[in-house]
């Protein structure tokens, strides 16, 4: 049998097989250089970004669970202009697409960063995390109103011609709204899900192991949520939908890609085996030789039902 196609296209994002990692699991991409080829990836996506240099939250603030881990780490980074200049130039190197996480507390701040981004070179795409807290509207986060989804990806839309991808937030009524809003707006592909809100306590101390208190569960703990979020989402999505949660080798990424997923994102398994998503593209290719597919693509949406 004649090798398998493993390329795909997210939202205009060429990618020449559909496994990337997790925004925050992987840095910027230099960091894991010497322990695994990242050349064998479909993209690499960076940590979040927002315009200033940010320090993120007070240790501790991640701790490990049964089934996965918590974090609260508060996208720490550089700025815009600190991973331009200290990460673009080895990420250029690489000849991978580059996805970059930004990130912000208004939409102005959202839109300066992807205006920013689009006269880099090498940025392939923005992922939007949308679980940030909007300041103008009291805090609440953008992703939990499917309005103020809306008015964001159109803010950042038109910003930038860059294919966005909106992260969205699982824990929400009906994913299917926020697939909607995230489209109509002018979304090129959504990523989704981002971790489950989660508190971790210490009963000795009768405190908060995390110093900001609560934070975000990730890990195999959440796969089966995830494929569900996926599979709904992907009923009424018109956009090609990238998927991550829980991700620890090819039988998970496979499972959403039936699910109806394009892409997938390795994350938590990054800490505890760095050689996980190359073994996850090995894994979905001989999926496909073993049920004499010749593409990847057949395998997205292929859930047989009843």
């Amino acid at each position: 049998m004649q090798d398998v196609d493993m390329s795909v296209d997210l939202g205009g994002i060429r990618m020449r097989n559909p496994v990337t990692v997790a925004s925050g699991t992987f840095g910027y991409g230099k960091e894991y250089a010497e322990l695994m080829d990242v050349t064998g990836l479909g993209a690499i996506t960076v940590k979040g970004i927002r315009w200033q240099a940010w320090p993120g939250n007070a240790l501790p603030r991640h701790v490990e669970v049964p089934g996965g881990m918590v974090n609260a780490i508060g996208l720490q980074g550089p700025g815009v202009e600190g991973f331009v200049r200290e990460y673009m130039p080895f990420l250029r190197t690489t000849g991978v697409p580059v996805i970059v996480n930004i990130w912000g507390t208004s939409e102005e701040e959202y839109a300066d960063v992807a205006r920013r981004l689009s006269d880099v070179e090498g940025v392939s795409g923005l992922e939007l995390n949308i679980s940030c807290p909007n300041v103008k509207e009291g805090g609440h986060a953008f992703g939990t109103d499917p309005r103020t989804v809306a008015s964001l990806v159109a803010a950042v839309r038109r910003a930038t011609r860059l294919p966005l991808l909106p992260k969205l937030a699982p824990n929400v009524p009906d994913i299917k709204v926020f697939v909607r809003a995230a489209q109509e707006a002018g979304a090129d592909a959504l990523s989704l899900i981002n971790t489950l809100p989660a508190m971790v306590i210490d009963i000795e101390k009768r405190r908060p192991v995390l110093a900001n208190k609560v934070g975000g569960l990730s890990g195999p703990a959440i796969h089966p949520v995830a494929v569900k979020l996926v599979w709904e989402a992907a009923q009424v999505a018109t956009v090609p939908i990238l998927a991550m949660g829980g991700i620890m080798g090819p039988e998970q990424a496979i499972e959403f890609l039936i699910a109806g997923a394009t892409a997938v994102a390795v994350g938590t398994a990054n800490f505890i085996d760095p050689s996980t998503s190359l073994r996850v593209v090995d894994g979905i290719a001989a999926y496909l030789r073993r049920h004499g597919m010749r593409s990847v693509r057949e395998l997205t949406g292929s859930l047989i039902s009843g």
